[in-house]
Order: structure tokens, then sequence, then C-alpha cells
């Protein structure tokens, strides 16, 4: 397809890099009539401008196309893989273990839609009807786990599923996740340790005078402020909860494979 590029359209470099990872079946196959790589254009100008899926320019592949090529990537799991695959290869640059042994976990609420409504929920302390992003990073700041539930579940009540799936990621490496206020508890710990890690709540400073910048959770708030370069992460726009956790995935992947060849071209 030729036009004019958008600022959020993928680079020669990274495309050929991330290219081995979105082709489920060959460029060539009859059955493909559009372009991968506009495909994958058009979700990153959905994702970049908040766009709805319906109202994608002409001069990229129907939204139809790029929405099922969407669902297709997610559910093949081969977004997250990169973003781990990225992950690890950032870590090893920087002469980390290729796996953490410590992670940061948070959460934001995303105001919700009509198009989210039937599964939002009121968070009174935000005052704010929407859904509740969790997110598990390591202390690089890297994404290894997302959760998403209605506002009104306690943050305490996702300790179970974080760890699990933190574990799976990391290969039962993880031994402390640090968290907020908000996650102490029996129960969250005993959740965490059934998964062979342990809670560490950073706490406020006791007289504490304008913004604070808190040990550890500024990194997992670092990461949700470049979140907001995605203005389609900005609201809970999706109908399905799995469809919004996978695009954080996406976003990060984004962010990673333009931070990796960066450092590639650096070296070279």
């Amino acid at each position: 397809m030729t036009r004019k590029a958008y600022p959020s359209d993928v680079s020669d470099e990274e495309w050929a890099f991330v290219a081995p990872y979105l082709t489920l079946m060959d460029e060539a196959a009859p059955q493909r009539n559009y372009s991968l790589r506009d495909v994958s254009n058009g979700l990153r100008y959905l994702l970049r401008t908040g766009a709805p899926w319906r109202m994608l320019p002409n001069d990229v592949p129907p939204w139809h196309v790029v929405y099922q090529q969407t669902q297709r990537w997610l559910k093949a799991g081969v977004v997250e893989q990169m973003v781990h695959d990225v992950r690890m290869l950032l870590r090893d640059i920087t002469d980390r273990t290729p796996q953490p042994r410590a992670v940061i976990v948070d959460s934001r609420t995303l105001q919700s839609t009509p198009e989210s409504g039937g599964r939002a929920g009121y968070d009174g302390h935000k005052r704010r009807n929407g859904s509740t992003v969790h997110l598990a990073v390591d202390t690089l700041g890297q994404l290894l786990a997302v959760v998403v539930t209605p506002a009104n579940d306690q943050d305490r009540a996702q300790v179970a599923a974080l760890a699990q799936r933190i574990q799976e990621v990391t290969g039962d490496t993880v031994e402390v996740a640090f968290v907020d206020q908000g996650d102490p508890g029996e129960q969250p710990a005993a959740d965490a340790a059934a998964h062979g890690s342990r809670l560490a709540v950073v706490t406020l400073p006791t007289a504490k005078r304008g913004f604070v910048l808190l040990p550890r959770r500024w990194v997992v708030e670092r990461r949700f402020a470049w979140m907001t370069r995605f203005r389609r992460l900005v609201r809970d726009d999706e109908r399905v909860a799995a469809t919004l956790a996978g695009l954080h995935f996406v976003a990060v992947a984004i962010l990673l494979a333009h931070r990796f060849v960066a450092l590639m071209v650096q070296s070279s």
C-alpha cells in the first residue's frame, strides 16, 4: 500500500526485528490480501491516536482486518513473547541476570466507556467507574504481567494471579515483590508465599511535604507514565478485558523494539 507514512509507522530496522514474531503464516500465502506490515502500522496508529477500531484511516487495511489479526497475535502470545525476549536482552546488555529476583507491582484505574461499561466497577477511592490495570515490572521497569479487573475489585485480591503469572514467565526466579500500602495483610502475603515470593511494602514517610519519590515504586509509576503516550490506553475502550491487557503488551513491545534497535545501531 503506497501512502505517506504516519509518525506511528514502524521503521525498516524495527520491522526487521519484529516481523519474525508477527508472521504466523507465510507472507505470500494466497489468503493474505494485505501486507502484514501495513496491518501492524494500522494497529500502531490506533494505539497512538486512540482512534476507534471502525474509524481507522482509509489508507491502512480495513478495521476488521487489523482487529482480527491483532486478536490472532494476542491469542498466539507472540507479542508477549517478544516483550519477554527483548526484556532479557536488555537485562543482559546492562549486566543483569536474564530473569529478575525482584519485581514491583502497582495498578491504575482507567475510566470506562460505553464499550467497556458492562464489565466496569466503581472505585470509591478514586470516584471513578472503570477498570483497574494491575502491572508487574522488573527493577528496570520492563513489563512482566498484566491483569485487568473491574475497578471495585481489591488490589490485594489480585496478588495470587499476578504472583503466579510472574513466576510462569520468569521460571520461578522472583523472591520479593514490592507493593504499596494497599496490598499488605495475611492473605496477600500467603498468596505470594504460595508462589515462592514475599511481599515488601513500600510506605510513605511519616512526615512529607509535596511530591515524594518512593523507593522502587517510582519504576512502575514511570511505566504507567510511558503508557499514556498511547492514547488508546488512557481509557478503557475495549469490550473484552483480555484485549486491553494484550494492548499493553503491544505498546511495550513498540517501545522496547525502538529502544533495542537504537542500542544496536549505537553499538555497531
